[in-house]
């Protein structure tokens, strides 16, 4: 899968040093999957919650940060549309917000 934007990721895991580890982590599985379906994300995340219209809520560190994707499963694509804390998450919409970090 391609990644849109491994920057944000970045960025937030530079504010947030303790969520690093486990989005680079996310990221670096993300990039070598293969994901047709939410059943295939469901396979290896269990726990992501599977949106309408290609939105997937992934949960980073233990679940104290959220992360909103908008996948295009034919294009092989992965938009980031929201990282935040839980708390920062709960203060949204996740099947509309385009683009933010919390």
């Amino acid at each position: 899968m391609r990644v849109i934007a491994l920057r944000t990721l970045r960025e937030y895991g530079e504010r947030k040093p303790e969520a690093s580890a486990a989005l680079s982590s996310w990221y670096h599985e993300t990039v070598a999957a293969e994901w047709k379906t939410p059943a295939d994300i469901k396979e290896k995340y269990r726990s992501a919650s599977i949106l309408k219209n290609g939105r997937v809520v992934f949960n980073i560190s233990g679940n104290k940060y959220r992360l909103i994707v908008g996948i295009n499963y034919v294009l092989g694509i992965v938009f980031i549309k929201f990282i935040g804390t839980h708390a920062e998450y709960d203060k949204i919409d996740a099947e509309k917000v385009q683009h933010g970090k919390g």
